[in-house]
């Protein structure tokens, strides 16, 4: 049974927008450390989702509610954050590709789905595809960095893999509620460890932190939570694709960066693991 074409299309919303966070970061919130940036679009928007649906976990959920948060939101954003610093974004964005092969053995494991060959190829096909999208003849590897970007890609494999297992018993709105405020608040603590002032915000980066927080934390989240619930892991994973594609578009349309040959046959490739993943069955 082939995947349903409107979750699919909903859920493929968040990563494309995920796509725009360097553009934002970079255009909108100069001189704002990382990890700053991190806590301010996770604990604002988690906060204010709260204050929104104005319901607690109860039970088991404030456990795994912090689990997930850990996993999703602080755990990833602080790998990810260390994989930028120390490897050329071209290798840091091809290692956190791999998420979607991680998924798809943490989803066999946890979840007892089926490895399926179509699964396993769209996923290498997809990390190519990546590859030649972001990737530069004089990209340099660090040990530490790309350890620190599997860690990332994983982290948040495990928790979208538990989000389907433990199957929230609340919409996906207010699971994104408990899980930015709980991520966000995780990050606290590194943000104030760093002793890096957090810069008085001017008009622009009140617009670059409304987009990455409400926009690109509240709203997308909900959308992947939603689509975790209703489709395969390894079919969500799988559009985590069309991050660095949108990326690179908007690279490409609004800041006059060339797109080469082979960035144009990474896009095919992309979005050939993406038809090659969805058609999966449930």
């Amino acid at each position: 049974m082939k995947t349903n074409a409107s979750d699919l299309a909903t859920t493929a919303i968040a990563p494309v927008i995920w796509g725009s966070t360097y553009l934002v970061t970079t255009e909108f919130l100069t001189g704002f450390s990382p990890i700053t940036v991190a806590m301010l679009r996770a604990l604002p928007a988690g906060l204010i989702l709260m204050m929104i649906v104005r319901k607690l976990p109860s039970g088991i959920w404030w456990l795994r509610a912090s689990v997930l948060g850990a996993l999703n939101i602080s755990i990833f954003l602080g790998m990810l954050f260390v994989a930028a610093y120390r490897l050329p974004g071209g290798v840091a964005g091809t290692v956190l590709s791999s998420q979607p092969l991680i998924v798809v053995f943490l989803s066999s494991f946890l979840l007892s789905s089926p490895v399926r060959p179509s699964n396993i190829i769209g996923a290498l096909v997809g990390m190519g595809g990546v590859a030649l999208l972001v990737l530069t003849p004089s990209a340099a590897l660090d040990a530490i960095g790309v350890a620190a970007g599997l860690a990332g890609a994983t982290s948040m494999a495990l928790g979208s893999v538990l989000a389907r297992k433990w199957r929230p018993p609340v919409s996906p709105l207010i699971f994104t509620a408990w899980q930015l405020t709980a991520g966000g608040l995780l990050l606290l603590p590194a943000v104030l460890l760093t002793g890096q002032p957090i810069p008085v915000p001017t008009i622009a980066n009140v617009l670059g932190l409304a987009w990455l927080g409400l926009i690109g934390a509240a709203l997308t989240y909900a959308l992947w939570f939603r689509g975790i619930g209703r489709l395969p892991p390894s079919v969500v994973s799988s559009l985590l694709f069309l991050s660095p594609l949108t990326a690179v578009l908007l690279g490409w349309s609004l800041l006059g960066q060339t797109l080469t040959v082979l960035q144009i046959v990474g896009i095919a490739l992309v979005i050939g693991s993406i038809w090659l993943s969805q058609r999966t069955k449930t």
